[in-house]
């Protein structure tokens, strides 16, 4: 294949071929920087650890489901309660070891008192850990 000479005659067609060496030289070159840099992304560090016997892991504190519906209604994990059980339970619970996490779903429509009632209540029993269930919006998920 000749790319140039020192002849003037005149050329017939332009070359239509693509050069693969150049490709060639940078997918090799390529390839030998993914061999060299491949084994140093393992980050093992052999330990010899030594040998110790441990206690039992803690056991996990359960979860108690408290619903509050649109009319007021109290639930204590799907079943109905007044505010005077519901004050009972939660002292009771506030005594235990360890102490269960409460998870308080309320409905949209719930009057703020009643919910504030709730925390209050908790909050005397002294219950330490209270979250919100709350549901995502339809639709396609956010970042």
């Amino acid at each position: 294949m000749a790319f140039g000479g020192l002849e003037n005659r005149p050329r017939e067609a332009p070359m239509a071929d693509i050069n693969m060496t150049p490709l060639i030289d940078v997918m090799l070159v390529l390839l030998v920087i993914f061999i060299i840099t491949a084994p140093l992304l393992t980050h093992a560090i052999r330990v010899d650890l030594p040998k110790v016997a441990a206690a039992p892991a803690p056991p996990t504190a359960r979860t108690i489901a408290l619903s509050i519906d649109a009319a007021g209604r109290i639930y204590w994990d799907g079943t109905p309660v007044t505010a005077a059980q519901m004050r009972a339970r939660l002292a009771d619970a506030g005594r235990a070891a360890p102490q269960p996490e409460i998870q308080l779903r309320a409905a949209r429509a719930t009057r703020y008192d009643v919910i504030a009632q709730v925390m209050g209540a908790a909050q005397q029993a002294g219950i330490e850990r209270l979250g919100f269930v709350t549901q995502p919006p339809p639709g396609p998920a956010t970042k």
